[in-house]
């Protein structure tokens, strides 16, 4: 059972110190917050950093405050450009990884493990074999998948039930008002179908669906504002913008807040990511879990962002 928003934790060792990660962390628990995502490479891209950032700060943090009964955790195996090991998901790789993270971590399971990025320099079945083995040792509780297309995610799921083999039980997309190409519409149907519980990525496209960039500003010169694609700084963004600046103030709600519920009613949708640099930041993100949007404002906010 896990809250209806997941608190990201790329942030923490990158635009967020430990002082503030714990900040952070401490917020999101007050606040009702019960799930937590990570990864093996977060946070790589930060000059001077090894990977496994996030997941050390999360463990000092459980072994400085105790760990809540009911808190979730899930972090990752396989991406490219992974310091601890290769990329993929090879005996040896997955073998690595959990260890890695149950050391970081402080913790002697994992609650939910993604297959980071599919992999297809193996076998489906060797690759699903590898994860399996770590539910049957009791490292890993549940397995998910994380950047596979939805032709994958189906293969992966038929062999799983061919060998009988521990299955996909979530899955991690990028999806938000602005970006629908990887679950809208295969992937949406195998999930309902299958109950699959999603938790899309970048559900605040960067920051963009905020509301904090708009037309005629220019960018601020921060790390975050840097990875904005310029594929939103159009009239369809501004668009979207427009939309949910209308219904946030129905609400007397923020755009993000309105960005969030939307994701929070989508099909298939269990609980969004979006991390936060601040315990204020912790507690606008959390007010979109009492956010209740109308049939009429979901429709218009989802043909917004087509």
């Amino acid at each position: 059972m896990v809250s209806p928003l997941c608190l990201g934790t790329n942030v923490f060792g990158w635009t967020c110190d430990e002082e503030t990660s714990f900040a952070v962390l401490d917020a999101y628990v007050a606040a009702g917050g019960n799930f937590l995502d990570t990864a093996t490479v977060y946070s790589t891209w930060v000059p001077g950093n090894s990977g496994g950032e996030s997941e050390a700060i999360i463990g000092r943090w459980l072994a400085a405050r105790g760990r809540p009964d009911d808190l979730v955790i899930a972090t990752k195996v396989g991406y490219p450009g992974d310091p601890h090991m290769r990329a993929g998901l090879d005996r040896e790789n997955v073998r690595a990884g959990i260890e890695g993270s149950l050391a970081r971590l402080g913790v002697d399971a994992v609650d939910l493990y993604y297959a980071h990025k599919d992999d297809e320099s193996i076998p489906l079945e060797e690759a699903l074999r590898n994860l399996d083995a770590l539910t049957q040792e009791g490292l890993v509780t549940y397995l998910a998948a994380s950047n596979y297309t939805p032709g994958r995610l189906a293969e992966a799921l038929a062999v799983s039930e061919q060998h009988d083999l521990a299955r996909f039980q979530g899955f991690q997309p990028h999806f938000n008002l602005l970006e629908r190409a990887e679950y809208q519409g295969d992937g949406e149907g195998i999930c309902v179908r299958e109950h699959i519980g999603v938790a899309p990525y970048f559900t605040l496209a960067r920051g963009f669906l905020t509301g904090k960039y708009r037309p005629g500003q220019d960018l601020p010169a921060t790390p975050r504002a840097a990875g904005i694609s310029q594929a939103y700084l159009n009239d369809r963004g501004w668009q979207m913008l427009a939309a949910l600046d209308d219904v946030a103030a129905a609400h007397g709600a923020t755009p993000a807040q309105v960005a969030l519920a939307w994701l929070m009613r989508y099909p298939g949708v269990v609980s969004p990511i979006a991390s936060a640099t601040s315990p204020e930041q912790v507690r606008e993100i959390m007010g979109a879990v009492e956010l209740e949007i109308t049939d009429d404002e979901f429709a218009r906010l989802d043909a917004a962002g087509r």
